[in-house]
């Protein structure tokens, strides 16, 4: 049973108010909120367990590196990966693009193409730059339309034996459209290409299942999926992760050091140099444990009739547009009234307690396709219901009617 009501109380946050009244918190594409049970498990870390892992045979010691390792399993049966070694702990979605990006500058040259897509974060744009202009490589952009949906057909006409890397997300952070992933990493294999997927937005409502899309590399960030901030998943096939070098030198990723020569430790050690967020991985894996607890069709059942309630009843206000009207979408709406910034908007309904975010959703270039400066951006999450919908609706229509 999905009871929404137990739901809430287990997210302390949402009791709570702000400006002197409930928070009806629509930022979740930003960051997600976090259970009890994922901050008990911090705590619990720290109170019982605290230790450095892989280096030490004391009992706390051997104790954070079975939780730690448990959890790197845990996260392997999540997305399906082959190997518990092809799952990578990062600090999050920007680390991982920037390790892989980072590797990639030891197999381009130039002449080569990266092809990422018009819908990208610029996490997902700027480390591809970076290659470029340090490799001499190529950057194409995928098109997308009015819609907020990717051509597919300029992107078959894109790719080409000189195609490396294809890099794009799964679900776009400003607009919400899920992209056929599928296709495109099935079209760019047939070139030889690599494909990375972004997937920081897709995993707080879905399973990927990475062995069925074939994805050569998948990133995700634990705090949008009720996880801790500065903890992250790179999956990467054991093939590539092989054939790419350290992204950082240091302990932990070595085999043997001499001032000679240095040789690197084997999977998933040679990528992580130092010492890792050990109770962020931990929790990391507790956030996923709760996430299945709820059950991901329940999560989507819940997401997907908010969307459709929010659409409706936002687009019922006169002089609002609403930006991304793709046929798969997720819980994410970007809009518009006309005439007012979204600044504006932003600001007046924070004094009613609503958390939204405005601006350009660190993705400019969607902006700039659209000709306007951002968006009002509510992102719900399987906690959020229809009653706190109303509430933002009335907002906006009160914040419409003092700045018209």
């Amino acid at each position: 049973m999905f009871d929404i009501q137990k739901i809430r109380a287990e997210f302390p946050i949402l009791s709570r108010q702000v400006n002197g009244k409930p928070l009806v918190y629509f930022d979740n594409g930003a960051t997600s909120q976090k259970p009890q049970v994922v901050i008990d498990a911090i705590a619990t870390y720290y109170s019982e367990i605290n230790a450095n892992i892989h280096r030490g045979v004391h009992t706390l010691s051997q104790l954070a590196t079975d939780a730690y390792e448990a959890s790197r399993t845990k996260i392997q049966n999540h997305i399906n990966a082959q190997f518990a070694h092809e799952v990578l702990f990062t600090s999050g979605t920007t680390h991982s693009v920037n390790l892989v990006a980072n590797g990639f500058a030891s197999i381009l040259k130039a002449g080569d193409e990266v092809v990422v897509s018009a819908l990208e974060h610029h996490s997902n744009i700027v480390p591809w730059q970076m290659l470029c202009e340090k490799t001499g490589a190529v950057l194409k952009v995928i098109p997308m339309n009015e819609k907020g949906e990717l051509v597919m057909a300029k992107f078959d006409q894109l790719l080409s034996d000189k195609t490396k890397i294809v890099t794009v997300n799964h679900i776009s952070n400003a607009l919400g459209t899920i992209n056929p992933v599928k296709y495109i990493i099935d079209q760019a294999h047939q070139f030889g290409a690599a494909v990375f997927i972004d997937g920081a937005q897709a995993v707080p409502h879905l399973k990927p299942n990475v062995q069925e899309l074939d994805c050569d590399f998948y990133s995700f960030s634990g705090h949008k999926m009720c996880g801790p901030t500065g903890t992250g998943i790179l999956y990467g096939k054991e093939v590539w992760l092989n054939k790419l070098p350290p992204y950082q030198g240091g302990g932990e990723m070595i085999k043997e050091v001499t001032f000679e020569k240095t040789t690197y430790a084997d999977l998933p050690h040679k990528f992580e140099a130092g010492t890792p967020n050990i109770a962020g991985g931990i929790v990391l894996g507790t956030a996923v444990d709760y996430l299945n607890s709820i059950g991901f069709e329940n999560i989507q059942k819940q997401e997907l009739e908010l969307l459709a309630y929010a659409t409706e009843q936002l687009s019922a206000i006169e002089g609002l547009k609403i930006y991304g009207t793709a046929e798969a979408k997720t819980s994410v709406i970007s809009f518009n009234i006309d005439g007012i910034h979204p600044y504006d908007i932003g600001t007046i309904v924070d004094k009613l307690g609503i958390a939204v975010r405005t601006g350009h959703h660190c993705a400019q270039p969607i902006m700039n396709f659209f000709e306007i400066p951002g968006t009002i951006r509510a992102s719900f999450a399987f906690y959020n219901t229809k009653e706190e919908i109303d509430i933002m609706v009335e907002a906006v229509k009160k914040a419409k009617m003092m700045l018209s």
